[in-house]
């Protein structure tokens, strides 16, 4: 579904795909910190999963959106000083995303054993532990996949958006 949801904004598979590369990134953390916290794979932590992978997919469609629109709108050319910028630009919004998270999720983190938190522990270890990998990673992996197969999309968006503008402009 969220393939789907891509791949209509951005009418690419590249693009659609990149976005998605960086979910597994988080679920790494996530597996890691249950075998670190000794937690089973149970329902409380698939819904730390799920939600995770929604947190990892809008820290990517932040990226990339963001490139394409220092392109389109801004003059940027494709190539590293594009990514350089557009991710710099994007890296305060998702770290202040992964620390406001990382200190909602601290009282189930920490107080495990207290009541009405046994069930919501798995599911703050699930997204705490993904935050921390997919934050780190993902500040290397999204700039890295969009240099390597993100110029031709971008090139057809500038394209489109080019041809758009040129009968409004004939006026």
């Amino acid at each position: 579904m969220i393939f789907i949801v891509l791949y209509s904004r951005y009418r690419s598979v590249a693009l659609a795909l990149i976005v998605l590369g960086g979910i597994p990134l988080a679920l790494i953390g996530s597996v890691i910190a249950l075998n670190i916290a000794g937690q089973p794979l149970s329902v409380a932590s698939m819904i730390g999963f799920i939600t995770l992978a929604g947190i990892s997919a809008r820290n990517g469609i932040l990226k990339i959106s963001h490139y394409i629109n220092l392109a389109l709108y801004e003059g940027e050319r494709f190539g590293p000083n594009l990514i350089v910028r557009g991710s710099l630009e994007r890296l305060s919004p998702v770290l202040m995303t992964a620390l406001c998270a990382g200190l909602a999720l601290t009282p189930l983190l920490l107080g495990a054993d207290e009541p009405g938190r046994e069930i919501l522990h798995p599911v703050a270890v699930t997204i705490f532990g993904g935050l921390l990998s997919a934050t780190m990673l993902d500040i290397l992996v999204t700039p890295v996949l969009f240099l390597l197969l993100g110029r031709k999309p971008l090139e057809r968006l500038l394209t489109e958006h080019t041809a758009t503008l040129a009968p409004a402009e004939a006026f």
